[in-house]
């Protein structure tokens, strides 16, 4: 018997799929090679400091087999056409953190970014949400540096308290 022509549809690999399996295998790979050629552990016990990222290593490497194979079959869902304009705003908002995070300090740059990060979801206007971001921010800070006594860069508004 013939399958109906609408019913037999060839689906072709997954090439997406087929990037994250080889970033999952190079990654294991690389956890692999780091392990075995790493450092110098003194260990006295076969379960011991190397013990775990082997596991996460061959972890990796069956999760790239897996994916691959997946991949090549075609059965991952079809997905949703991409917009590139919120993922944009998000990752400049983490460029603008990191850049400026050293002269404005942790408030200000985080305050940026979570601005950015709103905008990218389509929160709010930035005249808005920059002075909600700095302020969180700004609490943040107060928490982490002056409560737990951590060291967070600190720019001028910080340096106010």
């Amino acid at each position: 018997m013939s399958e109906p022509q609408g019913q037999l549809e060839e689906r072709r690999p997954d090439r997406a799929a087929l990037v994250i399996a080889a970033v999952l295998g190079v990654v294991g790979l690389l956890m692999g090679f780091g392990t075995y050629y790493g450092g110098n552990v003194l260990a006295y016990t076969p379960v011991g400091p190397k013990t775990v990222p082997y596991v996460i290593a061959i972890a990796f490497l069956l999760l790239a087999a897996a994916t691959a194979v997946q991949a090549m079959r075609g059965n991952f869902p079809e997905r949703e056409p991409q917009e590139f304009g919120p993922m944009a705003w998000v990752i400049g908002g983490l460029a603008v953190q990191l850049l400026t995070m050293k002269t404005v300090g942790f408030s200000i740059a985080t305050g940026l970014l979570f601005a950015a990060t709103a905008k990218g979801f389509g929160r709010g206007p930035l005249w808005f949400t920059v002075p909600i971001g700095i302020v969180f921010s700004l609490l943040v800070w107060l928490a982490f540096a002056k409560g737990l006594q951590l060291s967070l860069p600190a720019g001028p508004l910080e340096s106010l308290f």
